[in-house]
């Protein structure tokens, strides 16, 4: 019996090795051996169009299944519940006062009828909170044939369940295994050649290695997650000596930016797999790592980026001031510690199409290795990145306006909503601050200004 069992088991033998050496090849062939010299054979673009091709056809299909059925097909894009016009304080109470009062406008009195003012926003806030909602995916205007964000899609027939199956078995037993395969290929790379680069004496020639190296292994990681990428003006990159300063969406907003030029990383020292990492890459390269208990002390995080830049053979440091990710809609309130640092500021703005896969990473919902999974089993990860010109602080400008300043540009470059609110609020209450400024601007509407009295 075993005499039969052997041979079968020796062709069994020869077709994995067949199976591994064709696979091998072709990482090697279209994907690797590019990324390494850092061009684009162009099949992730024609990948993408035939993607927008069928999502069309499924968005008619559906429209048109609503439509015989008489159903109405919810279009989820609004810009906001409520519709809203921008007016003051003032200019709202003195609304409400002039439809149910006939005192003077201008009398500087309290009236019972101020309390609708405060009592509607609340009740706005709770059914359009415009905070809340930048921490949920952002939500399309059609079907991309993933169960994900199929919540306001029904109406499905046949032929797209047939073609949503065709989809799943070509994203889970072809995309998946092939994007943990050059996943694992990225970040082995980057570990070994880090390593070995980080033997070699400080110098042009290191530098030189160490920036070959970082990037040949971050294009592979970019292709693990079949991202396909346009950079807009890039005669503005981030130049050494300088900080680069972009919207925050996703941990993979990293290798977005350094795909196209390297970076120092600023970032907590971490153990397991991350820090092993970290420690291959400061190896080669100076990245700025923080210990725990070093990461409160902000004199001492300062004074680490202010020397990083004040040497300009150093590369430019990589920060995302927002302090969270953001669902790519809008773009939150920057801190200000790093614009606090005498230094050119290189702008970054960041936008992903939603279409082809959600970049967004809820923290509070998804880990890491969850959220990767989802990344890995989308379609593709589709992004437009702008190098905005560099900005320095002006002559009595402080830090915070400055980073409003920077903060504006990102917005008004990728189409992004600018929010003065803290990102912190996703995880903290609402500073007391807030209420106060909210009840002084009401205080002030009553009383007047100083001036104002001391003429009365």
């Amino acid at each position: 019996m075993g005499f039969f069992l052997f041979p079968f088991d020796s062709l069994i033998c020869i077709l994995l090795g067949i199976s591994f050496t064709v696979w091998f090849t072709l990482l090697l062939v279209f994907i690797i051996v590019p990324a390494i010299f850092g061009v684009s054979l162009g099949i992730r673009k024609l990948y993408m169009k035939t993607l927008l091709k069928i999502f069309k056809w499924a968005t008619l299909r559906i429209e048109r299944g609503a439509k015989e059925k008489n159903h109405l097909l919810y279009k989820p894009y609004t810009n906001g519940i409520i519709a809203k016009e921008p007016m003051s304080l003032e200019e709202e109470i003195k609304e409400i006062r002039g439809s149910g009062s006939s005192k003077d406008l201008s009398s500087p009195e309290f009236e019972m009828s101020d309390i609708f003012y405060f009592c509607r926003k609340g009740v706005e806030s709770i059914m359009d909170d415009e905070v809340t909602k930048r921490f949920s995916p952002e939500e399309l205007e059609s079907w991309n044939l993933l169960t994900r964000s199929n919540y306001n899609f029904q109406h499905i027939s046949l032929r797209l369940t047939v073609l949503w199956g065709l989809g799943l078995l070509i994203r889970y037993c072809f995309l998946l295994p092939l994007r943990v395969t050059l996943a694992f290929t990225g970040v082995g790379l980057l570990v070994v050649g880090t390593t070995m680069v980080g033997i070699l004496p400080n110098g042009r020639f290191k530098n030189f290695l160490s920036e070959k190296v970082h990037l040949m292994c971050y294009r592979i990681c970019v292709r693990a997650l079949t991202a396909i990428i346009t950079y807009h003006d890039s005669e503005n990159k981030p130049k050494n000596g300088g900080i680069c300063v972009a919207n925050h969406t996703s941990p993979i907003d990293v290798i977005i930016l350094a795909s196209d030029g390297c970076y120092a990383m600023v970032g907590q020292v971490h153990g397991g797999l991350m820090g092993i990492i970290q420690r291959s890459m400061v190896k080669a390269c100076p990245h700025i790592w923080f210990e725990r208990s070093e990461v409160k002390d902000r004199s001492l995080v300062a004074k680490r980026l202010s020397d990083h830049v004040e040497d300009k053979t150093k590369l430019p440091i990589l920060i995302f001031p927002e302090g969270t990710c953001i669902n790519n809609t809008s773009v939150m309130m920057f801190k200000k510690g790093s614009f606090e640092i005498g230094t050119t500021m290189y702008p970054v703005a960041i936008k992903y199409d939603p279409r082809f896969g959600d970049a967004f990473w809820n923290s509070s919902k998804f880990g890491m290795v969850s959220y990767l999974l989802r990344m890995m089993s989308s379609w593709a990860i589709v992004c437009s990145v702008w190098y905005l010109p560099p900005v320095t602080r002006e002559e009595g400008e402080d830090a915070v306006q400055f980073a409003n300043r920077v903060k504006s540009a990102i917005a008004r470059q990728g189409g992004l909503v600018d929010l003065l609110w803290d990102g912190g609020l996703k995880r903290e209450k609402v500073k007391g601050t807030f209420k106060e400024e909210q009840q002084k601007l009401y205080s002030k509407m009553l009383v007047g200004n100083p001036e104002d009295r001391s003429r009365s």
